[in-house]
């Protein structure tokens, strides 16, 4: 057994030094791995991985996102206690905001709703990241008139303001208020240009419940055709709303 074992460390020990080499790190660690693989197997490539590799690994974004998703399922509301215990110590606009929308995350629209009030003042009460905001949480409230007036609101105070999130909000809003005729024609312009599947799934939703189901399919089968031709990442952060893409076409 002993034989391979030390094949084994010496082309992973190899690895490590054809990775040392590629990405630039010190040389000093070719000599390094090299006299440990004749002399402790396995030794030099757990000390090369260790210092020089798993940190890397630890500072990329997939692993932050996978720790953050770990704290949030081991802790759902640590993030909630520490905005507000940032917002009670300073007060500031941008810790009440921050509050607001953890809230929001967790499923208390109410509570967000009231405390973007309390944002939405002085020079603050124009403010567009703001009055989106307090949309989303009037919307997720229950309050969809509200949330279309406050977003009509955003626009003739801030006709330069551009967003695909509060676009899609306002035909939401406006089909909750029973609008359907408005809300296509939101959901036609939004399917040309909003980043994700959602708004043109959503489109061929209502398209199916107004009786244009040929329309609708032929959305879908666009988006499905697109989607086979887009990197691996966009079907992968849009396959919720792909697969209904997909239950809704052979319904």
């Amino acid at each position: 057994m002993v034989f391979p074992i030390y094949i084994i460390s010496g082309l992973l020990s190899l690895a490590m030094v054809v990775h040392c080499i590629k990405t630039g790190r010190n040389t000093i660690w070719v000599y390094v791995l090299i006299m440990l693989m004749l002399s402790i197997p396995f030794v030099g490539a757990l000390l090369y991985a260790g210092v020089e590799i798993l940190p890397e690994l630890l500072r990329s974004r997939t692993s932050q996102r996978a720790m953050r998703g770990l704290k949030s399922t081991l802790d759902p509301e640590g993030n909630l206690r520490r905005a507000e215990n940032a917002m009670k110590v300073s007060g500031d606009i941008a810790s009440r905001q921050r509050y607001a929308d953890e809230l929001l995350r967790l499923g208390r629209a109410a509570e967000a709703v009231d405390i973007y009030k309390t944002c939405l003042t002085g020079v603050f009460a124009d403010d567009p990241k703001l009055l989106l905001g307090y949309a989303h949480a009037q919307f997720a409230a229950g309050n969809a008139t509200g949330a279309r007036q406050t977003l009509d609101d955003l626009i003739g105070k801030n006709p330069d303001f551009k967003s695909a999130d509060g676009h899609l909000l306002y035909a939401r809003a406006v089909e909750a208020e029973g609008n359907a005729e408005k809300a296509l024609s939101e959901y036609a312009t939004l399917a040309g240009y909003y980043p994700g599947a959602e708004a043109t799934v959503r489109y061929a939703m209502l398209l199916k419940r107004s009786d244009q189901e040929e329309l609708a399919q032929q959305t879908l089968k666009a988006l499905l055709d697109r989607a086979r031709f887009a990197p691996g990442h966009y079907r992968k952060a849009q396959q919720e709303w792909l697969d209904e893409a997909q239950k809704l076409l052979r319904s």
